[in-house]
């Protein structure tokens, strides 16, 4: 009786939260319980193509930042192509929800438009989820392409349509040779990408050793599955929605940037109590940057660093645990194709993609 008087009191609170979503976002959502949705490869981006620029989270951090976004785009033989309401600032968010949604929308409506790139993250991607039109994302599917923030779009898209998502570099950061080299690999070629994430290689001298780019296994062995993840703070807070990212049979990656090792610890023990880890194939973190305790007003008399954190919480999961691969916030970082298949060998420190991202 318990059990039933539960059932019932999830599906009226979950009816009367549809009731907010778009008609798209309603029907996606029910469709999974007809199973997971095919894989959809958008095309590779060639010269010459047409790149919508979004800001689904925080505006620009600086009045330059959307020309500087553009320039980036036409610095790699794109064409740019700012929404309407991409420089719109509303406090700490890049206008209305709605603003922000319908930009997404046109984007992907747009038959003209072969991309679709975040300006840059912050806060307030989620807020957008339930007023996405995911029915003209199947039918024209297109690369969605960033980070930080955009995990929530990044996952939920990919989840609901089946369209690879790709976490990379948002367009107002300037690339590295590495980021560039990534970037190209995994979006501009039908082929498998191969490895991807690895540290460049340390040029070993006398009395030096490799410090800025350690990989540390955590848990030893191989798995295989498509991947998913992204910010472990966005991440976390999308379990228990009608957007949360499948993670059984899946390799998760996560990344994270400027919180504390409690606060770390705080996430990963959320996706541990709701079960949802014991089920991927596998684990592999990027850069956690700045993720140290702080040095003046600590947060407790003593702490953990964020890699005891994650040896502690993931350490005995019983799947391969890999941490230290080039993606996330840094300078050099891979791009990660959600919903491609991928290998992890924590032996041997790698992460292969085995399929293509594009067609």
């Amino acid at each position: 009786m318990v059990q039933s008087r539960r059932a019932f009191l999830e599906e009226v609170s979950l009816a009367s939260l549809f009731t907010t979503f778009s008609p798209s976002a309603r029907s996606s959502i029910e469709r999974l319980a007809s199973g997971r949705p095919p894989v959809l490869r958008p095309r590779a981006l060639a010269p010459g193509a047409t790149v919508a620029l979004v800001s689904p989270a925080s505006p620009a951090s600086d009045p330059e930042g959307v020309d500087v976004a553009v320039e980036v785009v036409e610095s790699l033989g794109y064409r740019a192509r700012p929404m309407p309401n991409v420089a719109r600032r509303d406090m700490y968010l890049a206008g209305s929800d709605a603003e922000r949604a319908a930009d997404l929308n046109a984007a992907f409506g747009d038959p003209g438009v072969d991309a679709v790139w975040c300006v840059r993250g912050g806060y307030g991607s989620s807020r957008l989820l339930p007023l996405l039109n995911y029915d003209v994302v199947r039918q024209r599917p297109k690369p969605l392409i960033g980070y930080s923030d955009a995990t929530a779009l990044l996952n939920a898209v990919e989840r609901l349509t089946g369209l690879v998502t790709f976490h990379g570099p948002n367009a107002s950061e300037s690339q590295t040779a590495y980021t560039l080299d990534g970037f190209r690999r995994v979006l501009s070629r039908p082929e498998p990408a191969g490895v991807v994430g690895a540290p460049p290689p340390f040029e070993r001298r006398e009395g030096q050793a490799e410090r800025q780019h350690r990989v540390r296994t955590i848990a030893g062995g191989t798995a295989r599955g498509r991947l998913v993840g992204g910010n472990v703070s966005v991440l976390a807070t999308l379990l228990g929605t009608p957007f949360e990212p499948e993670l059984s049979g899946r390799i998760l990656f996560l990344e994270e940037v400027g919180e504390e090792p409690y606060r770390i610890d705080r996430w990963l023990t959320h996706l541990l109590l709701t079960g949802k880890l014991s089920s991927c194939a596998g684990i592999v973190l990027g850069k956690f940057t700045d993720c140290g305790p702080r040095d003046f007003q600590p947060s407790f008399n003593g702490t953990w660093t964020w890699q005891e954190v994650a040896a502690d919480r993931l350490g005995s999961l019983g799947t391969p645990v890999l941490s230290g691969l080039l993606f996330g916030h840094a300078a050099d970082r891979a791009t990660l194709p959600l919903g491609v298949t991928a290998e992890l060998d924590a032996d041997r420190k790698t992460l292969t993609l085995l399929e293509a991202a594009v067609s």
